[in-house]
């Protein structure tokens, strides 16, 4: 089907750089420097500087960035980590797979992790906490960073959805041992496939993730330090990449502004919990890598909307508890297993046009007054 509105518009926003990303993949391919060269260490000094930290390192996934810091912090077997059901496989699949023990805790209505029940959910054997930045909107960093010092717990930010957020001036993955994050297509910044990134201000915990991420190799020696993975981002993703985040202030403040429409088009439907909007308080400023609406109507309207060409996403709707293979079912999550039922993804990308904004609005309020 093709939608008049499609929930990310990749061609679009070629169309609107593609001579500068051509450029950027020729250069690449007539050096013939496709690992672990120039252009990665360019985009990796560039994010790191982007973000206010003082190490970033590239990898092939926002899932392995996660699989790394843990391995990098030292938690294995017999170790707990806290983290939260509303969130991609990933998270707690890392957890699985280094492994550890995922703790699952519930998430407040701004889809993010509840700092209050974090302390309840610690034990002597609890190592770490990754809270995950969703939709675009930090956690309450300074509580959860409160917490963890007290408990003396590591923090590991699964930031994927939240590059460019911030929380009291400071972004996201500046705060925890590491962040991490996704350059999944669909993502604030986006790849034409998979990469990932960890940043951090620790210097040995970059060492290890970069030795980690080569089969264990260390640049410029002989010698390997362990056994490792192939987890590296390759220099053509890193090129294109780093082309984009030039734009990446331009888009976050484009997709505010479509935030700023949508909540002005919609705030007069009762029967629908809007995300808070920008400027609500001070303290965030939410860069709206979803923009997510709940309703109990949520599948008779995502089929509506559809209906009227416009595509949507609907994250997660069997929650992570709820799924057998995973054997997490000890963990009751009631607002986790609302949100699951009620939450439907518009349409949100920086090449949006304010008319097919003002169109998706008009089908939503359309849906309502039938």
């Amino acid at each position: 089907m093709a939608y008049k509105v499609p929930f990310v518009d990749y061609p679009k926003q070629y169309r609107n750089i593609g001579q500068e990303l051509d450029a950027a993949i020729k250069e690449v391919l007539s050096r013939g420097d496709f690992i672990l060269r120039e252009h990665l260490r360019r985009f990796e000094n560039n994010m790191a500087s982007f973000l206010g930290v003082k190490y970033a390192v590239g990898l092939n996934s926002g899932t392995d960035a996660l699989y790394l810091s843990l391995l990098a912090a030292g938690i294995g077997r017999g170790d707990e980590v806290i983290t939260v059901a509303h969130t991609f496989l990933a998270t707690v699949g890392a957890i699985v797979n280094c492994g550890a023990r995922p703790v699952l805790i519930d998430v407040k209505r701004d889809y993010n992790m509840d700092i209050g029940k974090v302390v309840g959910a610690v034990t002597p054997r609890t190592k770490a906490i990754i809270p995950v930045h969703l939709n675009g909107r930090l956690c309450d960093t300074e509580g959860l960073m409160e917490i963890a010092a007290r408990h003396h717990l590591i923090v590991i930010e699964d930031a994927a959805q939240a590059l460019g957020a911030m929380f009291d001036g400071k972004k996201a993955g500046s705060f925890g041992l590491t962040g991490c994050f996704s350059f999944y297509p669909a993502k604030v910044l986006g790849t034409a496939g998979d990469g990932g990134m960890v940043t951090t201000n620790d210097g040995e915990i970059a060492a290890r993730i970069r030795a980690l991420r080569d089969n264990g190799r260390v640049a410029g020696q002989d010698e390997v330090v362990g056994y490792g993975f192939n987890s590296r981002l390759d220099n053509l993703h890193a090129a294109i990449l780093d082309v984009k985040l030039r734009y990446l202030p331009q888009w976050i403040e484009r997709r505010r502004e479509i935030a700023n429409l949508y909540q002005q088009g919609l705030a007069e439907l009762s029967q629908v919990q809007l995300p808070p909007p920008p400027l609500t308080d001070d303290r965030y400023f939410d860069v709206f890598q979803n923009y997510v609406i709940r309703t109990r109507q949520r599948d008779e309207l995502a089929s509506y909307l559809k209906e009227n060409g416009i595509e949507i996403l609907i994250s997660w709707p069997i929650p992570m508890n709820h799924q057998k293979a995973l054997k997490l079912s000890r963990f009751k999550l009631p607002e986790t297993e609302a949100i699951s039922r009620e939450v439907l993804s518009l349409p949100m990308y920086p090449e949006l046009d304010d008319e097919q904004v003002k169109y998706v609005i008009q089908i939503v309020r359309d849906f309502h007054k039938r």
